[in-house]
């Protein structure tokens, strides 16, 4: 590797140590790596502005902000009051039951939405609920970033990464579902098992407030029944066009930002108010991590760990299979999984032409997919929705420490990437 390169690597690990020790604010040290990979030309304003391989990705940043506003807005009509409610009176009180219950619905939305959109639904909900059955919310937040990573692996639109590996690999919506989806019903049960052991100690009864619970009645709870319903129509058009991508073809970011200028224009809801709901240092955050990781993609940092990976299995389809699984999970725990898919789906794509060409080498596709998925949930900054979450739970007033949740991440990572190891193996290398 060149100075530059090395110099890249340095930078990236020291505001790495400092987003994860929180020696000083995440935002300031991912916008101080990136002001130091543009100074030493690591990357360039051109990169790190407008590529689509290297630069920010302003489709996450936008329909971030789309999504942010439009949630801001439903949170007004005391729906997710409602859904809080709900969720507490069918679970009767129980933590673990309400867990496993908000960890479905997480992972179920997912499949169908990206999991940023979904993470942004479903905390306001538990927020409410934790807050009416005096339980620690950072559990729950935690488990439900990390189910909407899991189950937004099952389809095409569930996660990025797999859209880039659907165009790259000439796969569609039913292939994802065909090869994917039965393994992430596994794991899915396989997670709230672990989440029943994660987080044991957070699962507090109190009976009395159960029974508190368990006598209101949720429909009270809808503070602006016209409001709901213009907000709900809004969000059912803007899935709607998610969904139907494929048709579309307007971007989630596009759809989301004119689905937050319709409610914003067509209600009595103020910008002021729409907009007190943003964000805004998770979207900066955002920004400084792809400007650091494009520095890496720019300086060839992780081309070469890459094809180092796939050199090291010899042309070996099994091998290269393993490796791609579980060098796809370590890598997306410490990189945004967006560029890495980038960067590795035409070493894949060639991969897989190097072994036929058929469905039996597309195993390769489905090992970059669940690696770079999975691979998400080890860390903090592995996915985005982790940095979702974390921001909300900061602005919340109750902050998940980087280490919170990666010693939790690192646990479910492992166990899910295990389990998928001898799913590729039995289904399509034996």
């Amino acid at each position: 590797m060149t100075v530059t390169a090395w110099a890249a690597v340095a930078v990236f690990l020291g505001a790495y140590a400092l987003i994860a020790t929180e020696r000083v604010h995440r935002v300031a040290a991912a916008l101080g790596g990136a002001g130091v990979m543009l100074l030493l030309h690591a990357t360039h304003a051109g990169a790190a502005f407008f590529s689509q391989s290297s630069g920010i990705d302003w489709n996450v940043i936008f329909l971030l902000l789309g999504m942010m506003i439009i949630v801001g807005v439903l949170k007004q009509t005391g729906v997710f009051e409602f859904l809080a409610i709900w969720a507490a009176k069918r679970a009767r009180g129980r933590p673990f039951r309400l867990l496993a219950l908000l960890v479905l619905i997480t992972a179920s939305a997912s499949a169908l939405l990206d999991n940023v959109t979904t993470v942004l639904l479903i905390a306001p909900v538990t927020f409410l609920v934790c807050e009416r059955l005096a339980l620690p919310v950072a559990p729950f937040l935690i488990a439900e970033a990390m189910a909407s990573n899991i189950g937004g692996t099952a389809t095409l639109i569930g996660d990025p990464p797999n859209i880039i590996i659907a165009s790259r690999g000439g796969l569609t919506f039913n292939d994802f579902l065909v090869h994917l989806a039965p393994l992430i019903v596994v794991l899915m049960a396989v997670f709230i098992g672990l989440c029943r052991w994660l987080f044991r100690r957070s699962f507090r009864y109190d009976p009395e407030l159960a029974a508190e619970v368990m006598a209101l009645n949720e429909r009270e709870a809808i503070a602006d029944r016209r409001l709901l319903w213009q907000s709900l129509a809004v969000l059912a058009l803007v899935l709607a066009a998610f969904v139907l991508h494929p048709v579309l073809h307007y971007e989630p970011s596009v759809v989301a930002l004119l689905g937050a200028g319709v409610l914003v224009a067509a209600t009595k809801v103020t910008t002021e108010e729409a907009i007190s709901e943003v964000e805004w240092p998770t979207l900066v955050f955002f920004a400084g991590l792809f400007v650091m990781v494009g520095s890496l993609v720019e300086t060839g940092v992780i081309r070469q760990v890459s094809d180092a990976a796939a050199a090291a299995t010899h042309g070996q389809l099994g091998l290269t299979t393993m490796v791609l699984l579980w060098a796809s999970a370590g890598l997306s725990a410490v990189v945004d999984n967006i560029p890495y898919v980038a960067t590795m789906s035409p070493i894949v794509a060639d991969l897989v032409q190097a072994n036929g060409g058929g469905e039996h080498a597309q195993v390769l596709w489905w090992a970059l997919a669940l690696g770079t998925d999975l691979g998400g949930n080890a860390t903090a900054v592995g996915a985005a929705a982790n940095v979702v979450v974390v921001g909300i739970a900061a602005r919340n007033g109750t902050p998940i420490s980087f280490w919170q949740f990666t010693r939790y991440g690192l646990v479910v990572t492992l166990v899910t990437v295990a389990v998928s190891t001898p799913y590729l193996w039995l289904r399509y290398l034996t």
